[in-house]
């Protein structure tokens, strides 16, 4: 393939046809040697009016024609009164408007940026600018030119625009100074940068691999991506030797810094359980935060015992529907408790008692709230009670663009206005998230919480539901009898049997269940593309796109993700002159694609077809392409009934979801599941994952491949292994 010829444009910016403000992504008119230029690539702060020097190549566009795609630009100042007065009129300072901007140039000509930045009190002079005006125009100046300080500081290093942003909204005109003083400030949560990256400032800055700020961000930035598997914290002497591998330093130093660093409150240091465990600030808080709430909820509402026997008779006969005894003890219990927890896998009747519940609480007065953690729960537990159920996050209502992180409308000084909270698929809930709604909660609220503990935990940090009912204190059932209409499933019976170790019946072929024994690698892709595509669409009616989902237990290898879904891409969307595509990365999308959300963002906005709108698109969420505009940038992208729009940039944060790992379909159903297996690798194949993939299928399932997978994963009861504290924070909260 031929290398791309990089060229140089020097111009200036007639026209800002689109800049999108959270990365910068800008498509403007240049205007150079006297031809105008359609320019395209991550501008952050570009205005109409400023000179560019751009370097890139040109790019044909099939509709819009030639465009020059921007690799690296550089703002240089207006220099002459008539470029300067159209970058001013055009908004470039706030706070000068075209009248003021045509006053400031005839007074001060080629000197005007001159003047504001070196000695804005001649401004002044200027009729209707006040000494209170200059200032906020000098400080408005000083801001802009901040952004641009910190953009030309970090080109130097090949940061990305979008980093550069974060940077300059964190520190603003200390930005320079700060990275300066402490370049591994770039590789927090909140920036964001890798901490190699860091490291490779800071040692041409010639700090030394010993020094407390490269030891201290280590311990941070491991914690930090422990996060990522679902670890609250660490053991300190983990901690400690993992910090070591990373930056092949001396102990010392890192004990030291460990202990530095629980002075100075940036890490929690505790001893649970007779050993060290070291936290990040936040996550430590929210554990102790979520306990002492546990135990006051369970003080506030001690179990009254009261009877509910006759209640629970008018409602059977309402229903025209018997509760076994089971059932009724955890109706009563949920009653008469201010926290209660129900758990139990499929078939065992958690979604009756939750609408006994749910009526009997609303028989007395009493306002409940449903919600989930995704928005496919969510939709299903709406379908199965009857009522409005949101995700915990449209509950909670992310406050958009606050700038300090993830923060809710809805908080302890503007709560809830619920008597009863009911939540489903709690094994998903992490900390952080779990924290929030119960902040959210006003005093006296209670809370009922719905899960199957059988299941893998949640994607983000902690194991809510397990440590909860791990510390014993707070009212559970646990359902495990099947109910005799459930038993006919054999997706059913075949998930209990492996929850108790027993091999599934892979026999049969008459019911909901079926296992197609495996071949070489490109006979069972085949025979699945085909499923897919044309058998399964054409016997059961399904849709290929929103009726089937392929699930595979690791994205590598021939029958992973990343390669099925390339070829499932192939079949179910193949290219064509309708069809643009756009490549991120390693990914390649097109229009009509079915795709995943892989991290939450809370500033993606949304609407629904009613005007409705809201903002926040979270992992795990599905949805299609249904447009790709290459020239202004943007993607819009359908998720159930939501519609968002998405710049090119902001699509590294999806991946193609034909094919989706058992860990990213955890709280959705689909009416079939077809589960991928290769050969069985012990780490990743084990049985609460084969249980969590079996579990999404409503209607049909099959599972084709290896076929030592499946006994294989069922002998191997290995436990996802995650390190928290909450159980023993709650038995310490609650010890009379």
């Amino acid at each position: 393939m031929e290398a791309q010829e990089y060229l140089q444009l020097t111009g200036t910016v007639e026209h800002i046809v689109y800049q999108k403000e959270e990365t910068g992504f800008t498509v403007l008119e240049l205007a150079s040697d006297g031809e105008l230029i359609t320019v395209v690539g991550e501008m952050p702060g570009v205005s109409e009016g400023e000179e560019l020097v751009l370097t890139g190549t040109y790019v044909a566009h099939p509709t819009f024609g030639s465009q020059f795609r921007v690799s690296v630009y550089e703002q240089q100042l207006p220099a002459t009164a008539g470029a300067i007065y159209k970058y001013l009129a055009a908004g470039a300072i706030k706070g000068i408007g075209p009248a003021l901007a045509r006053r400031l140039v005839d007074r001060f000509g080629e000197r005007t940026l001159d003047v504001m930045e070196k000695d804005p009190a001649q401004l002044c002079q200027v009729k209707g600018v006040s000494q209170r005006k200059a200032g906020e125009i000098a400080a408005e100046f000083q801001r802009v030119f901040g952004v641009r300080a910190v953009m030309l500081f970090l080109s130097r290093y090949q940061i990305p625009s979008s980093i550069c942003v974060r940077v300059w909204k964190k520190w603003a005109e200390t930005a320079v100074q700060a990275i300066r003083d402490n370049p591994y400030v770039l590789c927090r949560a909140d920036i964001g940068l890798d901490f190699g990256k860091a490291d490779e400032i800071a040692r041409s800055m010639d700090i030394a691999a010993d020094d407390p700020r490269r030891v201290e961000a280590g311990l941070e930035f491991v914690l930090s991506h422990n996060l990522g598997n679902g670890h609250t914290c660490l053991p300190a002497e983990t901690l400690v030797q993992v910090a070591g591998t990373l930056l092949e330093t001396d102990r010392d130093a890192i004990e030291q810094g460990l202990e530095r660093m629980a002075q100075q409150d940036d890490l929690a240091v505790c001893r649970c359980g007779g050993r060290e465990f070291a936290f990040l600030p936040e996550l430590y808080a929210a554990e102790t935060y979520i306990a002492s709430r546990m135990a006051l909820i369970l003080s506030s509402y001690p179990d009254l015992g009261q009877n509910y026997d006759r209640q629970i008779d008018a409602l059977q006969d309402q229903l025209n529907i018997v509760y076994e005894s089971r059932q009724r003890k955890a109706i009563a219990m949920a009653l008469n408790n201010g926290v209660f927890i129900l758990t139990g896998g499929p078939g065992t009747g958690k979604t009756t008692i939750i609408n006994a519940i749910i009526e009997l609480l609303e028989q007395k007065g009493e306002k409940v709230m449903l919600a989930a953690p995704t928005g496919r729960a969510a939709k299903r537990m709406s379908e199965l009670t009857g009522r409005q159920a949101k995700t915990i996050h449209r509950l909670l209502e992310v406050n958009f663009r606050d700038g300090n992180g993830l923060v809710f409308k809805h908080n302890e000084r503007n709560t809830l206005q619920a008597d009863v909270v009911v939540v489903d698929e709690m094994s998903m809930v992490d900390t952080l998230l779990f924290q929030s709604l119960l902040k959210a909660m006003k005093l006296g609220c209670r809370l009922v919480m719905v899960g199957d503990t059988d299941q893998l935990p949640s994607v983000g940090a902690g194991n809510v539901l397990k440590d909860l009912i791990e510390a014993d204190v707070i009212p559970t059932v646990h359902l495990q009898e099947v109910f005799r209409q459930a038993a006919k499933s054999l997706i059913v019976t075949n998930a209990h049997a492996i929850v108790q170790g027993e091999q599934p019946d892979l026999s049969r072929r008459d019911k909901d269940f079926f296992y197609l024994a495996g071949g070489s690698y490109q006979s069972v892709t085949q025979t699945l593309l085909d499923l897919v595509q044309r058998r399964l669409p054409k016997q059961y009616g399904f849709s290929p796109l929103s009726d089937i989902q392929v699930l595979c237990p690791s994205r590598m290898g021939q029958l992973g993700t990343m390669e099925l879904n390339r070829q499932l891409q192939e079949r179910l969307n193949p290219p064509g002159v309708d069809k643009p595509e756009v490549k991120v990365f390693a990914n390649l999308f097109r229009s009509g694609d079915k795709v995943m959300q892989i991290k939450n963002n809370y500033d993606i906005v949304w609407e629904k077809e009613d005007g409705e709108k809201g903002v926040g698109v979270f992992n795990g969420d599905i949805g299609e392409i249904m447009q790709i505009d290459k020239s202004m940038g943007r993607v819009r992208i359908r998720f159930d009934d939501r519609v968002a729009d998405y710049s090119v940039e902001m699509m590294a944060e999806l991946e193609l979801a034909y094919a989706v790992t058992v860990h990213k379909s955890q709280g959705s159903e689909f009416p079939c599941v077809i589960l991928s297996l290769d050969a069985p690798n012990r780490k990743l194949y084990y049985r609460n994952l084969l249980y969590t993939a079996v579990t999404r299928a409503k209607q049909l399932l099959l599972i084709m491949g290896n076929p030592r997978a499946v006994p294989a994963m069922v002998e191997n009861n290995r436990k996802t292994l995650r390190y928290t504290n909450l159980a023993g924070f709650l038995t310490e909260q609650t010890r009379w």
